[in-house]
């Protein structure tokens, strides 16, 4: 889809509305150039692009490929093929949002191609026409105002995961246990946003060499803030790491917890089974229907000394063992 075209001549834009396409590849060489901005294109719209500006194939396939990584090639030694990695952060999601900006630049058109919803450039163009002393600098004047659009871009992005890092952070580092998930989820988009950002800086400093002196210093204040903005996105990897490695000391914190509960619990049990065990088997054997248990014990004093008094040496002994189990070792006289 086609989302605006028009043509820069003499530092302002030429006319009101959008130019159209045809009429856009014979204006390009009457002086100034053509910025063609488009949005999710489909092949034939493409196709169209490729035949009016008579660009190379391989480039418009590359345009139509979603990279990882920012890149800058040449096509017939006049067109470069600049790709950008976007972002923009989701607050209620809570995560962020990638897409890509493929710039065909030439000294007589500019044509963008947006994948993504995190990839708008009408603030750039608009900017970049209020500066009609930049305009004068050709069509990389458009390819500066959208790399310092990108790179703004960046700033909320940080902002975003540092919110999302501070709330784990805290909460590891309080001894409660966080989503191990979560934070897999932000050290993926860290590094995803990390391979976003560290090859653009080699993409920014390719266009500030090769561009007109007036433009520098406005490339350079771009490469600038990318540097900071790389520096924050690689120590935000980092400490998620720290992270994640506090989380699993504090699960395995919980785990022994749990284990050393259980453990008593055990041990509880299994005093209180053996105390049954001498019980169990004691009044199992003088419950037995015998001649003799039924003809001797048949008075008060013999229930007494038998029946009781089997129940309660058992215990006794059992009592003895259980003592003599945890008085500690004593070291050996010399």
């Amino acid at each position: 889809m086609i989302i605006d075209c028009a043509h820069y001549r003499d530092g302002c834009r030429q006319g009101d509305g959008p130019v159209p396409i045809e009429d856009a590849a014979t204006l390009h060489g009457e002086g100034g150039f053509v910025w063609l901005g488009l949005f999710e294109p489909g092949p034939d719209e493409l196709a169209r692009v490729r035949d009016s500006f008579g660009l190379h194939e391989l480039a418009v396939e590359d345009a139509q490929t979603f990279h990882m990584r920012p890149k800058v090639e040449i096509y017939d030694e006049t067109v470069q093929l600049v790709i950008l990695r976007t972002a923009r952060y989701d607050d209620e999601r809570e995560e962020v949002d990638f897409g890509e900006i493929s710039v065909f630049l030439a000294p007589t058109f500019v044509i963008t191609v947006r994948q993504g919803v995190a990839s708008e450039l009408h603030s750039a163009r608009s900017r970049l026409e209020q500066r009609s002393e930049l305009l004068h600098a050709g069509t990389a004047s458009a390819l500066w105002a959208i790399l310092d659009s990108v790179v703004d871009g960046y700033a909320p992005v940080i902002a975003g995961l540092e919110r999302d890092i501070d709330q784990i952070e805290a909460t590891v580092f309080s001894g409660a246990v966080a989503p191990t998930e979560r934070i897999y989820s932000l050290r993926r988009e860290a590094t995803d946003f990390y391979r976003a950002v560290h090859p653009l800086l080699a993409v920014v400093a390719t266009v500030e060499r090769t561009a007109v002196p007036q433009l520098r210093p406005y490339l350079r204040d771009v490469h600038d803030h990318l540097l900071l903005i790389n520096d924050e996105v690689g120590a935000q990897r980092d400490l998620l790491g720290t992270v994640l490695e506090a989380n699993m000391a504090v699960i395995s914190v919980e785990q022994t917890k749990v284990s050393v509960q259980q453990n008593a619990t055990m041990e509880q049990l299994t005093v209180l089974a053996t105390v049954f065990l001498p019980l169990t088997f004691v009044t199992g054997f003088f419950g037995q229907n015998f001649g003799w248990l039924v003809g001797h014990i048949d008075d008060f004093w013999t229930f007494l000394g038998l029946g009781i008094g089997g129940l309660l040496l058992p215990l006794v002994l059992l009592y003895l063992w259980l003592r003599s189990r945890r008085r500690p070792d004593r070291p050996p006289t010399p």
